[in-house]
């Protein structure tokens, strides 16, 4: 038989791993408790909560750890800035980042691309450690998306079997899509085009005839900078 006071005990721990955590709702302009509290990470690396408000069902954010942070790896900041090139007669030229969207899979094509561009004058972005062959957690930002995917104004969607089957990849193009910025296709393997990206432009990269690749190397470049 359990008595009353292990069972006010017991009580009383498991209130205290429930300890709510409360924020400001900007649409009923109070401090409500949170629901379905995720601990997630700012572009800069500072941690915070991002969940539910119970009247509104709007989302709500607050800053600050939780013990929910403390098992959860920091991740670096993370800033796309954008490129200032100047030409020889001294006029500035803004490049935006071109944001490389690719499954693991891909990535040595994907880095190897990314250089390339770099050395043409497109300014990229591409996560580096997605090119390891040890995957690294999921890291929940507190924007809802990669930070870079909030920063970056274009796409390279690199399309393969494998990159149809990644959410990652397909969640990255679902936002670009509903923020009406341009993706450029790279075809990397015979894959089925997504209804949705039908009418963006698509280049092939066939494997093969080094000439082959150069020309759509080429036909990539004049995609971005139409």
């Amino acid at each position: 038989m359990v008595s009353d006071d292990n069972l006010i005990s017991d009580i009383s721990d498991d209130d205290e791993d429930e300890t709510p955590i409360e924020g400001y709702c900007v649409r009923c302009r109070a401090i409500v408790e949170i629901e379905d509290p995720q601990p997630v990470w700012t572009s800069k690396g500072a941690p915070g909560t991002r969940g539910v408000c119970p009247d509104c069902a709007s989302t709500v954010f607050r800053m600050g750890m939780t013990d929910a942070h403390r098992t959860l790896t920091r991740p670096s900041a993370i800033r796309v800035e954008p490129l200032t090139k100047v030409a020889t007669t001294g006029r500035r030229r803004t490049l935006p980042a071109t944001y490389i969207n690719h499954t693991p899979a891909d990535a040595p094509f994907a880095q190897k691309l990314a250089a390339d561009l770099q050395q043409a004058g497109i300014h990229t972005w591409i996560e580096a450690n997605e090119a390891s062959e040890t995957p690294t957690p999921a890291i929940q930002w507190a924007a809802g998306v990669h930070p870079a995917l909030n920063d970056s104004a274009r796409m390279i969607l690199i399309l393969s079997p494998a990159a149809l089957s990644d959410g990652k990849v397909t969640g990255a193009w679902e936002f670009f899509r509903r923020q009406k910025k341009p993706i450029t296709i790279v075809v990397l393997a015979e894959a089925t085009i997504p209804d949705d990206l039908r009418r963006c432009p698509r280049i092939v990269f066939a494997e093969g005839d080094p000439r082959t690749q150069q020309k759509a190397f080429h036909e990539l470049i004049s995609a971005l900078e139409s």
